[in-house]
């Protein structure tokens, strides 16, 4: 027991120098050496979210509502939020404790995930190989190929959400194997599973969180078969770890699902979710970085190679993984693959996702666990006839020899048009020596004089590989520091807006402002680039990119643009630069108010005809107001004089509005029509009635009133009181199991 732990000791901190070295650039206090990842999905969305929820948090208040991106959305049903998922939530004290919200601290938290991931990979690995000769290194490589393949250390680095969500993976097939390492069920790693699986869904990726619960489900069956327990406990084991994560991530399940029908995806169709990788990029299992920017199927030839002699040698398990890694691989080609189209018909949820080419993550997944059961057999080789090493050998030599022939073309390519073949033909030598490496090591490991210390050679060239093509990656990092690559303080022409303080208004900053940066620096903008926008409010801003309709339906002062002159009267305040080139800021000469009252209705039957409507210059929107249902007040047709209405305070859960009207109106506002929010007039309960088909108005008697619009979802309260329960009971009895020793293995 000892030897084995110290064994594990070494390879727990040869993982942890690894992940050290591969993140250097991001530790190193020298800003000459320092890099940063780059801009893009992680600065625009996760840096920029998470100075929201930061900035919320710090107040002590729960950010239900976001005002600064898409016109206003449900923040925490905006599932990469992940307001409330556990390492975020450390990330925000961590951050708060150093001294405020940073882009490096968003980074921390990426790189910790990835030393997480390969570290539960190696517990997962160690597990499955337990007793075995060889088992230590299984462990290693499998946590190599996690944390740093082609998969791991490419985009998802940037989409931290599908990383976060990714990760869990490992820790919920352990609870699964512990749990039916005997005959009989040992029910308690069912919550560990069960803990994994909501982590992963808080995580705020549904679609791998979706891959994640297939796999488990499919994991246990496969278990459940080989241990020869029977369905009835294969369902109710599936029904523990599955309510168990619904009951921890339902505080961001119930609100999401309540978004996820409303939004602008809900109507995608299935040409618009097919995507998914061309069958070139299969070439990137051995040459990566030849096709495409990322190569997220590059698990090394070193673990493609044990991949394939754990197949042909039929390890325990093989099958299984194998048949994942296959079936995932066919799926993440989407439509160019009939196996798609199939689950895309038959499988529940698989429907609701786009880019199916995210199933990379079960593939890389699962060439991990097969890599680690052919360590295994290749630590254990001299046990083996000499004809099998010879035989090996061969195929090895075989592969090579491909390899060569294919690089002999591409340098013969690239000396005939060096510019052309400029970009592959330094890949195509890399992984060719690589080949010739590990051809190399494995005929001496399959040889009679090979020493089992020289196992740990194949280890450094599966280091060397994964190291040389995600380290310092350029569509991944830029060679400057975290405090340049992003400005936590507003740049020059966001804050000229932010210098007007008259009232409540939004901003068109597709250019300028850009990304979701209005969360970052608390400007109210109309766009942003969260993949989820509310359905009615997605239609009539994005229709098209200079677009004064929106404009006014939206309360929009300012807008950010590189024309000298917009459709409307407007004047440019300032002048600047965003990353695109010059851009002018144009304030417009009469902008409609966030509140107006309107004293004229058109009717219409349903949403679609006052979308229509809404977009139709015909139709005076400032002067009549797009309803679905008649008004409970009746309407003069002519708007009097003296009318105000006035905002009075505006927070992100709370508009409260002074109206004063001598005739009954129509209360307009530029805000997103929901479910969700409650409104009162002077202290009763209205209506919230949907305007041209996305926005919201209340019907207000003649006088003077106080109007207040409060979100206070039913879905959060909810989900918090199911997950606020799920969580303590989960901590009680993983506490209670762990005292009892309900855990370890059974005589």
């Amino acid at each position: 027991m000892k030897r084995y732990l110290h064994s594990d000791v070494l390879a727990i901190l040869g993982l942890v120098g690894l992940w050290l070295l591969f993140f250097w650039r991001l530790f190193t206090p020298v800003a000459a050496d320092q890099a940063s990842l780059a801009q893009g999905d992680f600065s625009g969305q996760f840096v920029a979210f998470g100075a929201y929820q930061y900035a919320r948090l710090s107040e002590g208040e729960i950010p239900l509502w976001n005002p600064y991106n898409n016109s206003g959305l449900p923040f925490i049903a905006d599932t990469q939020a992940a307001v409330f998922y556990p390492p975020r939530l450390l990330t925000i004290a961590a951050a708060r404790l150093a001294g405020g919200w940073s882009y490096h601290a968003l980074e921390l938290e990426m790189t910790f995930h990835v030393l997480a991931y390969s570290l539960l990979m190696y517990a997962f690995a160690r597990r499955l190989t337990l007793r075995q000769p060889g088992s230590v290194f299984a462990g290693f490589i499998a946590a190599v190929i996690a944390g740093y393949s082609g998969f791991t250390t490419g985009y998802p680095l940037l989409q931290l959400a599908l990383l976060e969500a990714a990760i869990w993976l490992p820790l919920g097939a352990l609870g699964v194997l512990e749990a039916t390492r005997e005959q009989r069920v040992r029910w308690p790693w069912l919550l560990v599973t069960g803990l994994a699986l909501g982590l992963s869904w808080l995580a705020g990726h549904p679609q791998t969180s979706y891959f994640m619960t297939l796999l488990l489900v499919a994991y246990t069956a496969y278990r459940c078969f080989s241990a020869g327990v029977g369905w009835r406990s294969f369902v109710l084991m599936v029904a523990i770890f599955g309510a168990v994560a619904f009951a921890l991530s339902a505080v961001l399940l119930l609100p999401g699902l309540e978004y996820l029908t409303r939004t602008a995806r809900a109507g995608m169709s299935y040409d618009a979710k097919g995507n998914g990788f061309p069958f070139q990029d299969i070439v990137q299992f051995i040459f990566p970085e030849i096709v495409s920017v990322f190569s997220p199927l590059y698990a090394g030839i070193v673990g493609l190679v044990l991949a394939l002699i754990a197949v042909v040698k039929r390890q325990p398990q093989t099958a299984f993984w194998a048949t994942v890694a296959l079936v995932a691989l066919l799926w993440s080609l989407g439509a160019n693959s009939p196996i798609y189209p199939l689950f895309y018909n038959l499988l529940p949820g698989s429907a609701y996702f786009r880019g199916q080419e995210r199933a990379a993550v079960l593939v890389m997944n699962s060439l991990a666990v097969l890599a680690a059961l052919g360590a295994v057999v290749l630590a254990n080789w001299q046990s083996r006839p000499a004809s099998a090493g010879a035989r090996l050998r061969s195929i090895l030599r075989l592969l090579f020899a491909i390899c060569l022939i294919f690089a002999a073309f591409v340098v013969a390519a690239w000396l005939g048009a060096r510019q052309q073949y400029d970009d592959i033909v330094g890949p195509v030598v890399r992984s060719t020596a690589v080949a010739a490496a590990v051809v190399a090591v494995i005929s001496y490991l399959t040889s009679a004089r090979a020493r089992a210390q020289a196992r740990w050679l194949l280890a450094a060239v599966l280091v060397f590989e994964l190291f040389a093509v995600g380290m310092d990656a350029e569509a991944v990092y830029d060679p400057v520091p975290p405090e340049t690559q992003l400005s936590m303080t507003p740049p020059p022409l966001v804050a000229a807006v932010l210098e007007d303080s008259d009232g409540v208004f939004r901003v068109d900053g597709f250019r300028g402002l850009t990304d979701n940066f209005g969360s970052l620096y608390g400007v109210l903008d109309m766009r942003g680039i969260s993949p989820l926008f509310l359905d009615g409010p997605y239609r009539l801003i994005e229709s098209e990119k200079i677009n004064p309709r929106a404009w006014e339906l939206f309360a929009v002062r300012y807008v950010f643009s590189d024309w000298q002159e917009l459709p409307i009267p407007s004047t440019i305040v300032e002048r600047g630069e965003d990353r695109y080139g010059p851009v002018n800021l144009h304030r417009l000469e009469d902008p409609r108010p966030f509140a107006a009252l309107l004293y004229e209705a058109s009717l219409v039957d349903d949403r679609e005809a006052a979308l229509a409507l809404a977009a139709d210059p015909g139709i005076n929107v400032r002067a009549v107001a797009v309803l679905e249902s008649a008004p409970p007040v009746a309407l003069p047709g002519e708007a009097p004089e003296e009318t105000q209405a006035t905002v009075t305070a505006f927070k992100p859960e709370r508009i409260e509005i002074a109206v004063r009207t001598p005739e009954p109106a129509i209360l307009s506002l530029a805000h997103p029509y929901y479910p969700g929010w409650a409104a009162t007039l002077n202290g009763e309960p209205v209506e919230i009635m949907r305007a041209y088909g996305a926005l919201s108005a209340i019907a207000v008697p003649a006088g003077e009133h106080r109007i207040a619009l409060v979100y206070d979802p039913f879905s959060f309260r909810a989900g918090a009181l199911v997950s606020a329960a799920g969580w303590a009971a989960c901590v009680i009895m993983l506490l209670a199991f762990a005292v009892q020793g309900r855990f370890g293995r059974r005589a």
